[in-house]
């Protein structure tokens, strides 16, 4: 599905990861950090894609309405954690973008 995003200027943290082999736990995980990111004042919604296979190349975005609200999503304690065994176990490598989205439109049929 596509976020329903409000109108701009908002912001999108742009997670982009290539996975290891290791499997185990990473959907409960990734399950848990959207019910998590939900509750999370200033969360405005997510989109995520990974190539078919599941594995190697993924890229989630999430929108939150400030920089404050994506600093206290970083420094959640629950997130923290899952952020190091990310780095122990499920990653390869990641890179992170935070942007200022300044306009978006939309086509619908």
């Amino acid at each position: 599905m596509i976020a329903k995003t409000p109108e701009p200027p908002y912001y999108a943290v742009i997670f982009t990861s290539v996975r290891t082999d290791v499997a185990e736990g990473y959907g409960d995980m990734a399950i848990r950090m959207v019910e998590l990111a939900e509750q999370q004042p200033g969360f405005l919604g997510a989109e995520s894609a990974r190539n078919a296979e599941g594995v190697a190349l993924g890229i989630t975005v999430s929108y939150w309405e400030s920089l404050e609200a994506i600093r206290n999503w970083k420094r959640h304690a629950e997130h923290q954690l899952a952020q190091q065994i990310g780095r122990e176990r499920w990653y390869e490598r990641y890179k992170t973008r935070i942007c200022r989205v300044e306009r978006d439109y939309d086509f619908e049929q």
